[in-house]
């Protein structure tokens, strides 16, 4: 393993939780308005992966099913996430 791969394996690991962070606390918005810390830490975890996201988002558009929207380009960064993480780790 080297160096490299194991520091860019860490730093895809803090962003794979930041995106699990916002994954949870967008569905506790759905669910109730909370205390003030959680709209600050959405703000936060929206802050850190949006840069990441939105260029995908303008690529996968949201897929509307009824009422609900499910947010295709969230899943591909996610996925490709975990695998550049894999990779990295064994490089």
């Amino acid at each position: 393993m080297s160096a490299v791969g194991t520091l860019l394996g860490y730093a895809l690991t803090v962003f794979l939780l930041l995106l699990v962070a916002r994954l949870v606390l967008d569905w506790a918005r759905v669910a109730a308005e909370g205390p003030h810390w959680v709209s600050r830490a959405r703000a936060l975890t929206h802050t850190a992966t949006e840069p990441v996201i939105a260029p995908v988002r303008r690529v996968l558009r949201p897929v509307r099913v009824g009422e609900i929207s499910i947010d295709l380009a969230f899943t591909a960064v996610l996925v490709v996430v975990l695998i550049l993480r894999s990779v990295a780790f064994n490089l």
